[in-house]
């Protein structure tokens, strides 16, 4: 039988439907393991008009799912805009998409075809290496425009997903070939902007060779990868100064992935007595970080100076909690972190993080501002949607949320002015 909701949907068609029994083949995308992945399946067309079609299928479809169409008519794919159990199979309606899903196929494919030409340039002696980067640019900021009309056309997150997942699978194969660009595709430890993706991105150095050697050139040289190598020297230079104003001071770095400040800051911390707890969940981070500080007066191992911890930042909600874990501290600090935290936990996790600090202490917050950056370079060519797109607006909302006063923060940005700086004084 028919729900309340097919039974509107079907009041309300505009168009007139034809009998059209063929097997469909389609794929759609599923989220496993935090990750999308596709999924060929098979279904039986009810019926067809110009704007939408009927299926039935054994996969459980529901709304906002959007589907691949590989055979049977030329639609290129469609949306799930209602779905109902029939029996032990499921009927959906789905709108085809004549337009928007064509044209961001059609310019992912003269995309991918103007990379392969670019590619072979590549084996000419005679080409100038920046002839190629400005070709490889072009054909991005193209591809890129493409993307972003699709988005603003379409206007609906999930379906934006799936078709990243599509334009990922389409572009593999190419993209493949360029160390940074797949090591942020396919998160090899298991989270996004892991500490060897931010390593990388601080050496500014590609890591592959031929074509790979441009597309990793041309990655490491987005804006806001500017903008993180500018907030490390930022980040060192706060530290500095905060550090030097106090005596043996009680530092928390919480998220601290490589520490790579506190190696370059070391000497500074070791003459100054600073005591500094770094917190990570990653035991390769963790591992990383001592290996590297082993190589300074830092040594985990023969100093009491620095103490390297597995720990959920996640936990640090709770006041009574961090008390009871790390005691009062004077200056806290993440980069980085924040921007993949909901705005709804960011106001605990500040408010908890605030009371931490002894009188006169610092808590140094960073974020990215989603007004100065372009979005789909990370959305789209590689797949590190995670940090939220937020503005100052929502940066002071999550603040005053937190009952920190606005009097006592201070703002600063990176060079690139993509990245701010917050300094909460208590």
């Amino acid at each position: 039988m028919q729900n309340a909701k097919t039974m509107q949907y079907e009041k309300l068609r505009r168009f007139e439907r034809k009998p059209f029994t063929e097997v469909i083949a389609y794929s759609l995308s599923v989220k496993e393991d935090r990750k999308r992945k596709w999924i060929d399946l098979n279904g039986k067309a009810l019926n067809i008009s110009e704007a939408g079609i009927c299926i039935e299928t054994e996969y459980p479809l529901t709304p906002g799912h959007m589907l691949w169409f590989k055979n049977g008519f030329d639609k290129t794919a469609g949306f799930v805009r209602w779905s109902a159990r029939y029996n032990d199979r499921y009927r959906a309606g789905i709108e085809l998409d004549g337009k928007n899903i064509r044209q961001l196929d059609e310019a992912t494919d003269i995309f991918i075809k103007r990379l392969e030409e670019i590619e072979k340039r590549c084996d000419n002696p005679n080409e100038k290496p920046e002839d190629i980067m400005a070709s490889i640019e072009d054909a991005f900021n193209d591809v890129l425009n493409s993307c972003r009309l699709f988005e603003i056309a379409v206007n609906d997150e999930e379906i934006i997903k799936d078709a990243r997942v599509r334009f990922h699978q389409k572009t593999n194969k190419i993209f493949s070939k360029s160390f940074c660009i797949n090591r942020a595709r396919i998160w090899p430890q298991g989270y996004q902007g892991d500490y060897k993706t931010l390593e990388t991105i601080y050496r500014n150095t590609p890591l592959s060779k031929g074509f790979g050697y441009y597309l990793d050139l041309y990655c490491l040289g987005w804006p806001l990868g500017t903008g993180v190598r500018n907030r490390l020297n930022e980040l060192k230079n706060i530290l500095k100064e905060e550090i030097s104003q106090r005596q043996k001071p009680k530092v928390l770095n919480i998220a601290c992935g490589s520490c790579r400040e506190v190696f370059e800051l070391s000497s500074l911390i070791e003459k100054s007595g600073t005591k500094i707890t770094c917190i990570d969940l990653d035991d390769d981070a963790l591992a990383f970080a001592a290996n590297r500080l082993s190589f300074t007066n830092l040594n985990p191992v023969f100093s009491n100076q620095v103490v390297l911890r597995k720990y959920n930042a996640i936990r640090m909600f709770d006041n009574e909690l961090n008390m009871a874990e790390f005691g009062k501290q004077d200056i806290i600090y993440s980069v980085g972190l924040f921007d993949y935290l909901e705005s709804e936990f960011l106001v605990k996790l500040f408010s908890a993080l605030y009371e931490l600090l002894n009188p006169g202490g610092v808590l140094i917050t960073s974020f990215k501002d989603s007004m100065r950056y372009r979005s789909q370079e990370y959305h789209w060519i590689v797949d590190w949607d995670g940090f939220l797109q937020r503005t100052e607006e929502d940066f002071v909302d999550i603040f005053t949320k937190a009952n920190i006063p606005l009097n006592q923060i201070s703002e600063q940005r990176e060079k690139t002015g993509l990245i701010v700086f917050y300094l909460i004084k208590k």
